[in-house]
């Protein structure tokens, strides 16, 4: 049930957003330099990679191994911050959701790396399509601002915030269901808790 939904909520989503998509995508492209999608190797269910793809909202920096950003972060472009402010840039993930790499609601799919920490229970996270939005996502909305407050925020999200994110997953993980995950859309989209 939970696939048909997303299928059908995902492409009805493409279908209504596609002024919208084209409209950022020019925005995108004409105010920064690079491409327009950002594109990056995730961890998926069952610990599989897949490409999922953002509307880029950063100035192109090869070679750069930096996995957080904070508010106030110099490398998002003026187009970029308003796509992030408004989680606009994760509109192009409808269409992982569409082709079957995400999910709607799920945990948020984690960098190359991360998951190797998940150990025990923990790893029941990875049976879980990651999705577009999720508990630990409702949670951690102003990440960004919370970091930047921070003397070191990479050390701050490693032993902090991911821990606290691993843990809502997993209670994500055992009591998921589709009213829960309709709750969580909308408290997504109006920007509250469910």
């Amino acid at each position: 049930m939970k696939r048909v939904f997303d299928f059908l909520v995902s492409l009805m989503g493409l279908f209504l957003f596609t002024p919208l998509l084209v409209l950022l995508s020019l925005l995108i492209k004409f105010t920064s330099k690079g491409t327009i999608f950002f594109i990056q190797e995730r961890v998926g269910e069952n610990g599989v990679f897949f490409k999922m793809i953002k509307f880029r909202s950063m100035q192109m920096i090869q070679d750069s191994d930096i996995t957080i950003s904070v508010k106030g972060d110099m490398r998002v472009t003026k187009v970029g911050s308003f796509l992030r402010r408004y989680k606009l840039d994760e509109l192009p993930e409808l269409w992982n959701v569409l082709v079957g790499d995400m999910s709607l609601v799920g945990p948020r799919p984690d960098v190359p790396g991360y998951a190797d920490f998940l150990k025990g229970e923990d790893r029941n996270i990875l049976k879980l399509k990651p999705g577009i939005t999720g508990p630990a996502s409702l949670k951690y909305a102003n990440e960004e601002e919370i970091l930047s407050r921070q003397e070191n925020p990479k050390e701050y999200n490693d032993e902090i915030i991911y821990p606290d994110k691993v843990r809502i997953n997993l209670d994500y993980y055992y009591q998921s269901n589709l009213w829960i995950d309709i709750k969580i859309i909308f408290a997504t989209i109006f920007r509250n808790s469910y």
